[in-house]
């Protein structure tokens, strides 16, 4: 129902811009379509209440459409003079709910990716440290019906980490399924998630059999908050019961907000790292402190803020810390997958790398419990974290512990005894 109905309100948008005579070439590309044309003036992004008041909006003021984001009524605009004079022209029209500059996000990653260490020796500390290896193996294959959505820079389909682990591929500004990476990013994000490689590596993601659908929404470590919208959107849609963010930025963005709404609804739980600004004034970043928002102590919240742990179980010094952060995860020089074309092992920081450390424990929770909503799901990952229920600024609920979360959700799915 969902693909027809969004389809229904991509035809509706594209019906009302033709009536008004407006251009609608390649409209059938929602929820998301950009042009391959250079980019020499930044981007606009209007929220609008109808697809009429869109197209009223810009025939008023014409600004060429980069993409239409059409489940979140939004789109992205690119006028041809100042972006602030077109954002105050167009904001209090009728039926515009919102209009700015769009939003720079970056990956949450702070030290890059490293060669492997001297010898060649396979160290996934982080894998043990948290109990992985302990959480019972027909739970771990039980995952397999869980699809965890990477929106990140794509992946290296090429290592065998990956084979038979990707449910699909998408790249939201091409429309296709190549999703190579050319970074290296979201190939050591998605290792962490649910790779899984031969035995005699030693290597093996958080998430068990889960599989993976790999959206790519950039091409480098920058994105903007319309790109991580239209990924979160494509991986709702497309069968995803949790979707990673591993990127940051210190705006908060109207267009993110609406896209994790719009996961909320459909029960799908979205992890995202915190940032690594701690040494720099350590301010809220986003789209993490609109899942875990500002003041909530790690209470409620519509889905997983994550900071990084070193090896110790203490906060990495990079981390974001403070009221918006759920939990932790190992983020300090942790081990995984390249990618970009080299298929080799390394080491990397950040906060981009806890991130789907939580994603792939998600998906064991649901595993060992497909009864549980979103919500259940992270209230599991908290309150079974290293902090057993205590909430501090330093690491949230703790360092998640997979094994006792995934017998607690366990013990809940077990019927009572008579």
């Amino acid at each position: 129902m969902e693909v027809s109905a969004n389809a229904k309100r991509c035809r509706q948008a594209a019906l009302a811009l033709a009536v008004l005579g407006l251009g609608v070439a390649g409209f059938s590309g929602c929820p998301a379509q950009t042009s391959d044309a250079p980019i020499t003036q930044p981007t606009v992004e209007i929220s609008y209440a109808s697809h009429a008041a869109l197209a009223h909006a810009l025939k008023a003021h014409p600004a060429r459409l980069v993409r239409l984001v059409a489940a979140l009524h939004v789109a992205e605009v690119r006028p041809s003079g100042a972006t602030a004079a077109y954002v105050r022209a167009v904001r209090h029209l009728r039926g515009i709910v919102d209009a700015g500059a769009t939003v720079a996000r970056a990956a949450a990653d702070t030290l890059g990716l490293r060669q492997e260490s001297e010898g060649g020796q396979v160290r996934e500390w982080q894998y043990y440290s948290v109990g992985v290896d302990r959480v019972p193996r027909q739970v771990a294959a039980a995952a397999s019906r869980i699809t965890i959505a990477v929106v990140d820079t794509g992946a290296d389909l090429g290592s065998p980490v990956f084979a038979r682990k990707v449910r699909g591929t998408y790249d939201v500004r091409t429309r296709r399924g190549r999703v190579r990476d050319n970074n290296g990013h979201g190939t050591f994000v998605a290792s962490l998630a649910a790779g899984v490689s031969r035995r005699a590596s030693g290597f093996a993601g958080f998430g068990g059999a889960a599989r993976l659908l790999i959206v790519k929404v950039s091409n480098s470590t920058s994105f903007s908050d319309v790109d991580v919208a239209a990924g979160i959107v494509y991986s709702v849609r497309h069968g995803a019961r949790i979707v990673n963010l591993s990127v940051a930025g210190l705006a908060p963005s109207i267009v993110e907000k609406a896209a994790l709404e719009y996961a909320a609804r459909r029960g799908v739980l979205v992890v995202a790292a915190a940032g690594n600004d701690a040494l720099a004034g350590d301010p809220p970043e986003y789209p993490a402190a609109l899942l875990q928002p500002v003041g909530s102590n790690g209470i409620g919240g519509s889905g997983i803020s994550v900071g990084a742990s070193d090896s110790n179980g203490a906060r990495a010094d990079f981390s974001e810390y403070g009221s918006f952060v759920s939990l932790a995860a190992p983020g300090e020089s942790v081990f995984g997958v390249r990618g970009a074309g080299r298929g080799s092992y390394g080491y990397a920081s950040g906060t981009s790398f806890a991130a789907p450390e939580v994603a792939g424990v998600a998906a064991l929770v649901w595993a060992a419990d497909p009864k549980l909503s979103f919500r259940q799901v992270a209230a599991i990952l908290k309150r079974t974290a290293s902090g057993r229920g205590a909430w501090t600024p330093e690491l949230g609920f703790g360092v998640i512990d997979a094994a006792t979360a995934v017998r607690r959700a366990t013990a809940a799915a077990l019927p009572a005894a008579r």
